[in-house]
């Protein structure tokens, strides 16, 4: 009986001091963080776990001799214990990095000007993290599984053996997998596409939503989702909306008739644009840029601070110079000249 009490009651120890510990330890963070808002210290606690449950087995592995097992059954549990103590280790490891990461976005969101820093910072680092997280996972499953069981040992010393050939077989097997992963570490230094980004692809006009070692994904404007490999990006040519900055330049084409009066139109196009938030105020304009016997071609540009509002501003300044017109100078807009004409029967006999 004291053979089964002592390792119980060692181990309700354990629990009970790391949830102690990891309460308090909750409450000075969540202290911390309210005299400190700007701090947004909040992000660490999602690190209270792995951390309980790492320092949970390594006690555990110190007070292992209290409980006085036996020899054998005592390096069973020491291998369990040096195993989860490791994949408890990289949890932590990588929650605790997404928490810096969060942070360190958050002080850039804040400045309100690093927007385009914000971006390109969030695609570097989701993809650096899943490159990490997918190593540790491999290599802590490979050690905890060499721990608790020592006789594959053998296996793993014939398996490194011949890890040239398997590394040809598998490169020329995964030639895909791995030009695409080559290609997301490409766009996530070399600053090509950043999440965030206003693209147009393969006609498609979205906002890059997600990118990771094989696909990137496109949020259209109604919604749908677009997922094409992200060697797509390096090999084909594409728009972004986005490089160099957020703020781009609509433009708005009329037909209309030779009689308007471009100049009032000019006019109420920048009258207009002023009471528009979506207008940035850097550029506007009206030009006559063709014209053919028939009509003319009236072009009107306006600037907006990014893809979204220069939609919405367009449709607007569209809606809005054709109903001007309609009311102030309806003989502006193009009409359609017709006749009425006799049936060829009618001709014959008026000529009869």
């Amino acid at each position: 009986m004291e053979n089964v009490l002592r390792p119980l009651v060692i181990t309700a120890a354990v629990i009970a001091a790391v949830v102690a510990l990891g309460t308090g330890a909750d409450k000075l963070l969540r202290h911390t963080a309210a005299r400190r808002p700007g701090t947004h210290l909040t992000t660490l606690r999602r690190v209270r776990l792995p951390l309980q449950l790492l320092l949970a087995t390594v006690l555990l592995s110190a007070a292992t001799p209290l409980a006085e097992l036996e020899p054998r059954r005592e390096a069973v549990v020491r291998n369990v214990l040096a195993a989860a103590t490791v994949l408890a280790a990289v949890w932590a490891v990588v929650r605790l990095v997404d928490a810096l990461g969060e942070n360190l976005l958050r002080r850039y969101a804040d400045r309100g000007d690093q927007i385009y820093r914000v971006r390109q910072i969030r695609t570097q680092m989701g993809l650096v993290r899943r490159i990490v997280t997918t190593v540790l996972v491999v290599t802590t499953v490979a050690v905890a599984m060499l721990l608790l069981f020592p006789s594959l040992r053998t296996l793993g010393t014939s398996l490194l053996a011949s890890a040239g050939v398997i590394g040809i077989i598998a490169g020329v097997a995964a030639q895909s997998t791995l030009s695409n992963l080559v290609a997301g570490l490409q766009i996530a230094f070399g600053d090509s596409v950043k999440i965030g980004d206003t693209v147009v692809v393969e006609g498609e006009w979205g906002t890059v939503e997600e990118i990771t070692l094989a696909f990137l994904t496109i949020r259209i404007w109604d919604d749908r989702r677009l997922t094409m490999p992200v060697s797509y990006f390096n090999s084909q040519p594409y728009e972004n909306w986005s490089r160099g900055g957020s703020q781009i330049t609509g433009t708005v084409f009329l037909h209309l008739d030779h009689h308007t009066p471009v100049p009032l139109l000019r006019e109420h196009l920048l009258e207009y644009l002023r009471e528009r938030p979506e207008w940035d105020g850097r550029t506007a304009g009206l030009l006559v840029t063709d014209s053919t016997p028939t009509d003319i071609v009236v072009r009107a540009t306006m600037s907006a601070a990014d893809a979204d509002d220069v939609w919405t501003l367009r449709c607007a300044v569209r809606e809005e110079l054709l109903g001007w017109l309609a009311r102030e100078h309806p003989d502006a807009l193009p009409t359609i000249p017709t006749a009425i004409t006799s049936s060829p029967r009618e001709r014959v006999e008026a000529a009869g």
